[in-house]
């Protein structure tokens, strides 16, 4: 999962200090994807697995080079657990609720059972997220996959290693899965209790909110749905509906507004993991995680890239242009669009995956800010 996004669902990339290898230009494929490809059988060095395996454990989980003593003591393990859930990565997801709180009319936004609908479904959505993000770091762990993405030959760091309390030893496995699983509880009550108390209950929001609750922890645990090639519409579709599903709860309508500013939330999101997975191409097809940058060329990758931004201009000013938002809301977004041709052209010439995932983190929350300065600006006219 890409934990570093602005926070997916859902490449497990950071913007740390990784040196970048090229992978998105016109001609060379990223390091070592054509020895993974024409040998499916052999040992990933730096995990210790089987490449395509997928299942098998890593030996060691918590020793080795990049082994540390666990947490102790009641601020160690908060600190060692906000990282597992990737806390400090993940806020951006959040931001859902400010594009879908400023969305509503002004005399709903305040209205008592709005704000408590709201509260109640954002502290769903810490569990629910924090779920994905420790089950998929439990997964990585027993995959090997982190151990190939974030260590090299020798035990060597490729990236911070306080990000993966697992590899560093803070937490156990145990821990770690009871943690995901807890927090997956957390999620399902709160989700519930929100519907429950929400002024409206449209079937189709109970049906996107249960499909993301059963779905998106899945991405790496239980059916693993980002081996079957499913894991972009994951990355793009829990983002989506964490803007949409609310806002049905509070009003019962979905305007076209919102469904092009939710689709526009997912979309900046799959523009930072789509680099992410770049990356991370050794690695998830060591362990046979099925995305499109493992399996596509390296031109058929920048190209899907390019369709992703494209599709995210067209869209902003396609929705102004036939009266899907008003006509001046693409020219809030315009700092926006030009941050993502910017991360695009620059990535096609040099093939920096993680520049171009920093400044899609950047893009996503300078089009979030559009949005929500749009919003206000429309309901106060």
């Amino acid at each position: 999962m890409d934990t570093g996004s602005p926070s997916g669902a859902v490449g497990r990339s950071g913007t740390g200090t990784d040196t970048p290898r090229r992978a998105g230009g016109a001609g060379a494929r990223a390091d070592g994807v054509t020895a993974t490809r024409t040998s499916g059988a052999a040992t990933d060095a730096a995990s210790g697995t089987r490449s395509g395996a997928g299942t098998a454990p890593s030996a060691g989980v918590s020793s080795g080079p990049a082994a540390g003593p666990p947490a102790t003591g009641a601020r160690g393990r908060l600190v060692a657990y906000a990282r597992l859930a990737k806390f400090e990565f993940v806020l951006d997801y959040y931001l859902s609720m400010v594009v879908l709180w400023t969305a509503l009319a002004g005399s709903v936004r305040f209205a008592p059972d709005t704000l408590t609908t709201l509260l109640l479904f954002l502290l769903g959505e810490v569990g629910v997220i924090s779920a994905v993000m420790a089950l998929d770091d439990v997964n990585g762990i027993r995959d090997g996959s982190d151990r190939a993405n974030y260590l090299g030959t020798g035990g060597t760091p490729l990236r911070p290693l306080e990000r993966k309390p697992l590899l560093t030893g803070a937490l156990t496995v145990d821990q770690a899965t009871r943690f995901g699983y807890l927090s997956l509880l957390w999620g399902a009550v709160f989700w519930a209790s929100a519907a429950l108390a929400a002024p409206e209950r449209p079937l189709w929001a109970l049906v996107v909110t249960g499909l993301v609750l059963f779905a998106g922890f899945q991405y790496s645990w239980g059916l693993k749905l980002s081996y079957r090639g499913l894991g972009e519409v994951l990355i793009m579709g829990c983002p989506l509906v964490i803007v949409v599903a609310p806002y049905g709860f509070v009003t019962g309508h979905l305007p076209a507004t919102v469904l092009v500013q939710a689709v526009l939330f997912g979309l900046w999101q799959i523009l930072v993991s789509c680099y992410s997975n770049t990356k991370d191409i050794s690695g998830d097809a060591a362990v046979g995680r099925s995305t499109v940058a493992v399996h596509a060329s390296a031109r058929g990758n920048l190209l899907f890239i390019g369709a992703l931004s494209a599709a995210d201009l067209l869209l902003t000013v396609g929705a102004s242009a036939v009266g899907w938002a008003p006509w001046w809301f693409f020219a809030a977004l315009l700092p926006e669009m030009a941050l993502r041709l910017r991360q695009f052209t620059s990535f096609s010439r040099n093939g920096d995956a993680l520049l171009a995932r920093r400044r899609g983190v950047v893009a996503f929350r300078t089009g979030v800010a559009g949005i929500v300065l749009a919003n206000l600006i429309h309901f106060a006219s």
